[in-house]
């Protein structure tokens, strides 16, 4: 196997989660060029988390295909449509056009996620394959701050220019193409039905769906409450929400396996809200912008604690035979949230302000963390008193 093969594959993973955010910085410039389209408001974040909605419907069927003709060809032909649909901002100068480039790319996420993710579990195996997932999700989060500060520094430049970004996967495509080799296909077994957990999988879904709803507010309201506390800078968008993105990413690496060490799942997750409260009402009172980049951090950190903690709790309550039909759901859970998030924070922000919106999320995470805290206590065996 290539040397170059791991490095590619970090690369590609780099590119999905936060893919849709990467332009998060010109949402106010975008909004200001349309602002004669009706609900443009609502139309501009949907530009944001429209692919969310994509990638939801995608990567399970990516899944089959790359299970049927393998995982090269859809990685590559991801990559490809990655770049040409992601770029299209550049030239586009139709609101609803952009939407349809945006959807495009959220398709593109989906090919890319799913096949890079099974080229790993092809390739390695036992305790090396779980290191390089714990690069995987590493470089998920650091791609998130390379991209985002990119995207800041080039929209100050004009609400264009974050497109530019998505044109970079395609520098790697001959390499990606000389150097992945296709690992032999898997016979798929025929077989006995699979008891699937479906009880705990739906509840796993259910919080990851929320827990994303709520993380979500950072990309898409943070250059708007910026404006509000007179910091009305694109590079300060990026450089926000990329502080909440390399937060997540150490403390998967370094933190995390400590935590898990001395507390349970549902505690470590009852943790990670908790932490996401307090980094949001910290957000909600700020009056500077280091105030609110301590609450994205903050922030951050839960997140870096909640996602692999709930992946690894679905994977260890199903089935290795069920284990990719558990992992699209949990896909389309995620960017599920993703994409409805601007329907429940967009609405909340007229109401009661930018500030408000955050401090209504930390009562959603509040929740969150209070919810867990009777799974816990059912799946413990406590009885009150």
């Amino acid at each position: 196997m290539s040397r170059f093969v791991l490095p590619l594959l970090l690369f590609a993973s780099s590119l999905t989660v936060m893919a849709g955010a990467t332009i998060a910085p010109s949402l106010p410039g975008l909004r200001d060029h349309f602002i004669a389209v009706p609900n443009a408001d609502l139309l501009v974040r949907l530009a944001l988390t429209i692919p969310g909605l994509a990638i939801a419907i995608s990567a399970p069927l990516a899944g089959n295909v790359a299970d049927r003709f393998g995982r090269k060809p859809v990685l590559l032909a991801g990559v490809v449509l990655y770049g040409l649909s992601g770029a299209s901002g550049l030239v586009l100068d139709s609101l609803p056009a952009i939407l349809v480039g945006r959807v495009l790319l959220g398709f593109a996420v989906g090919m890319v996620m799913t096949a890079a993710s099974a080229l790993i579990a092809d390739l390695y195996a036992g305790p090396e394959r779980e290191r390089v997932i714990g690069l995987q999700a590493a470089f998920m989060g650091l791609g998130g701050v390379v991209f985002l500060i990119g995207g800041g520094l080039l929209a100050e430049q004009g609400w264009r220019g974050p497109f530019a970004i998505y044109l970079l996967p395609l520098l790697a495509l001959p390499v990606m193409a000389l150097a992945i080799t296709e690992p032999a296909a898997a016979t798929p077994k025929a077989g006995d039905a699979v008891a699937f957990p479906v009880r705990t999988a739906v509840l796993i879904y259910g919080f990851a769906f929320v827990g994303m709803i709520a993380f979500y507010i950072i990309p898409v309201q943070l250059p708007f409450l910026l404006r509000n506390i007179d910091a009305p800078s694109p590079t300060l968008a990026g450089i926000g929400i990329a502080t909440a993105s390399m937060s997540s990413a150490l403390t998967s690496l370094f933190v995390l396996k400590r935590i898990r060490d001395r507390l349970s799942i549902q505690m470590t997750l009852v943790l990670s809200f908790l932490a996401m409260t307090a980094g949001y009402g910290i957000v909600s009172m700020a009056a500077t912008p280091r105030q609110v980049l301590g609450g994205l951090a903050l922030a951050g950190f839960g997140l870096g604690l909640q996602m692999p903690v709930l992946v690894g709790w679905l994977q260890s309550e199903v089935p290795p035979q069920a284990r990719g039909r558990a992992a699209g759901y949990y896909t389309m859970a995620v960017f599920s949230g993703q994409f409805v998030s601007p329907f429940v924070h967009a609405p909340m922000a007229r109401m009661v302000g930018y500030s408000g919106s955050y401090l209504a999320a930390a009562g959603l995470t509040l929740l969150l963390s209070i919810a867990m805290l009777a799974v816990w206590r059912q799946r413990s065996g406590w009885q009150s008193a």
